[in-house]
């Protein structure tokens, strides 16, 4: 009720600044309005009224800055050149065909704590969504907190298809997040298959033009072992490509316990992208120590962060070189730096 009258108020309001009713007085206002509704096509009306002052499924409050995200990844994120490498393509590409798509755009983020996942998937919302991940276009699932009990798992099947299905008839330019997907139950997945298969048409949703990521810390000991090796056998990190680590994710995600373990999604092939999230090594913390400074306004002496880093950071056994929880928590320490005044 209070959606249509602020639409109706807005028209009033828009009708009135551009001179439509200027000769009305304001018990003509009204009727004006409703003849003015015939006048225009109603989308173009609501995108000139209403829309000005709410959140609308349209490019004004979906501009989806691809740019703008390659450029918040290549100066905040770190060591993670196949991400950049893949996720920007697969996304222009999404939002390129977004009215010949056959399916929504489906990825599954995988790497060990700290390497960048929830980062870069707030990123994403923040640049295709004019109010981010705070948008009402933007679902975002956590773990066990939405999906606790493994025995309730075909009611949080049940439950995800029905928010799917109602936020994409709301607006097909939908994103849902899926964090801690590690965490979750199998099966939990088991229902979404039906909506974003290709051209699926579900009780009338088209989903096509949606996207759905899922990030996991599934198969990231795998992915520090693989890189390891590469390493080790004289392939420099950042020569490293996608293939050498895509069916690693995809079998581990359809193995290994969580959301994704024994999924029609991965035996139906209907997730789009599986992108490794690298461990990350000490030049990387580095980086991340000197960014958490500048968002206090501080630029330490090398020492500083250095120390900061060294406090800080704890090695992988096997490898020795990647560090545990990579840049995680990392603001914390960093705080309290900053909040010294000998800095």
């Amino acid at each position: 009720m209070f959606s249509k009258c602020f639409f109706f108020i807005s028209v009033i309001f828009y009708l009135t600044n551009t001179g439509v009713v200027a000769l009305f007085d304001p018990l003509s206002m009204g009727l004006a309005a409703g003849a003015a509704l015939g006048l225009y096509k109603f989308d173009t009306l609501k995108d000139n009224t209403y829309c000005r002052f709410a959140e609308c499924c349209n490019e004004r409050s979906i501009p989806a800055d691809i740019k703008g995200l390659q450029q918040d990844l290549d100066e905040h994120l770190f060591g993670q050149h196949i991400v950049k490498q893949q996720l920007i393509p697969a996304l222009e590409a999404h939002f390129k065909e977004k009215e010949n798509s056959k399916k929504p755009l489906v990825i599954s983020f995988h790497g060990t704590p700290g390497t960048g996942k929830n980062f870069v998937a707030d990123k994403i919302a923040q640049r295709i969504y004019e109010k981010g991940s705070k948008s009402k276009f933007v679902r975002k699932y956590m773990g066990r907190g939405d999906f606790p009990l493994e025995s309730d798992a075909h009611l949080y099947s049940a439950r995800i298809l029905k928010d799917a299905r109602e936020a994409i008839s709301a607006c097909p330019r939908s994103l849902f997040i899926f964090d801690e997907v590690d965490k979750m139950p199998p099966m939990v997945f088991e229902s979404l298959a039906s909506l974003i298969n290709y051209n699926a048409l579900v009780d009338g949703v088209d989903s096509t033009q949606a996207i759905f990521i899922f990030l996991s810390n599934t198969a990231g000991v795998h992915i520090s072992d693989k890189l390891g090796k590469l390493i080790k056998s004289g392939t420099l990190r950042d020569k490293t490509r996608l293939s050498d680590f895509e069916q690693i994710l995809e079998k581990g995600a359809y193995n290994l316990d969580g959301g994704l373990k024994k999924t029609s999604l991965i035996e139906s092939h209907l997730i789009d992208h599986f992108i490794p999230f690298l461990p990350l090594e000490k030049s990387h913390v580095y980086k991340c120590a000197q960014a958490e400074f500048a968002i206090w306004g501080k630029t330490p002496k090398d020492e500083v962060v250095e120390r900061v880093v060294n406090d800080y950071i704890t090695y992988d056994r096997v490898h020795g070189i990647f560090a545990t929880s990579g840049c995680k928590k990392l603001g914390k320490k960093v705080a309290v730096e900053a909040m010294s005044p000998d800095l």
